[in-house]
């Protein structure tokens, strides 16, 4: 290889080049140099004649060496395909030994794939034994994870009739306070009853306050005792918040309607809600205990 590089070596002598195009540059900067500004069009055509002069005598040399080189590598290229062509006997001779070994070593991989096919399927009755065994153990933290839920489902159920008694029963008092007159009373527990729903709404817990002289909706109002309100009823008075939890309906606001102007026809005065059973309605009741 290093002799055939030796070969393919061409040394030309390129400083004449390099000395010719370091004089076109000189003269295209003694043209620039002594003639006036503004450059006249022929100062610019004899700088640019002497860059594009300078610039092929450097090219040059480099071209020569690449053609010469060109054809010292098809010289040695045509010696090297004869020497191969004289080699074609024994490069024959070669293959059809390599086919013989090609035809033991095909042998071999046929035994090889064999088994390697049966180590697969090996593989393949571990894997799915395997995947019985996870699927196994799936479903046995599933119903863990299951029952979990459902405990803590029965919790929250249980946490939230507790928190709606308790906002229930601070109603109640905020509502005598009302019916007291006394100012002070009325402040000091609406107060506690707004520190008591602010603690709620934290957890979800929004209570409800139906407005006087709003209309009477089924869907979110709800009359004492099951009553059926009149046809155009408003609301008279609130005598029970309702609630969302997480903006979920839970429990219809206990009211107390009038019709045309007039009260709700009631035997004495509307009774106060119950606080001490659950006024959640029977789906969340549900919920709560699934």
């Amino acid at each position: 290889m290093n002799a055939m590089r030796d070969r393919l070596e061409l040394r030309m002598p390129k400083w004449p080049f390099f000395l010719g195009d370091a004089f076109l540059l000189g003269m295209a900067f003694f043209i620039y140099w002594e003639s006036k500004y503004p450059l006249g069009r022929w100062e610019i055509t004899a700088c640019g004649v002497c860059v594009i002069l300078g610039a092929a005598f450097g090219i040059m040399p480099y071209l020569l060496e690449y053609r010469a080189l060109l054809k010292r590598i098809e010289a040695s290229t045509l010696e090297s395909v004869t020497e191969k062509i004289q080699k074609l006997e024994t490069v024959a001779a070669q293959i059809s030994s390599a086919t013989n070994h090609w035809q033991s070593a095909q042998d071999q991989a046929d035994k090889t794939a064999a088994l390697a096919r049966e180590i697969s399927e090996r593989m393949a009755a571990e894997v799915r034994d395997f995947s019985e065994f996870m699927e196994k153990l799936n479903q046995g933290e599933k119903t863990n994870l299951r029952l979990e839920v459902e405990k803590l489902k029965r919790a929250e159920g249980d946490w939230l009739n507790v928190l709606v008694h308790t906002l229930d029963h601070v109603y109640a008092l905020y509502h005598a306070a009302e019916r007291s007159g006394q100012t002070s009373l009325i402040g000091q527990l609406t107060q506690f009853q707004n520190a008591c729903r602010d603690a709620a709404r934290r957890v979800g817990l929004v209570p409800l306050v139906a407005s006087p002289d709003e209309p009477f909706d089924g869907k979110r109002h709800q009359l004492a005792e099951g009553k059926t309100p009149p046809e155009g009823a408003v609301v008279a008075e609130t005598l029970a918040t309702g609630y969302t939890f997480q903006g979920r309906f839970i429990r219809p606001i206990l009211v107390r309607a009038e019709a045309n102007g007039a009260p709700e026809k009631s035997e004495g005065e509307s009774p106060a809600p119950d606080t001490n059973q659950s006024q959640l309605p029977l789906e969340s009741k549900a919920d709560a205990t699934a």
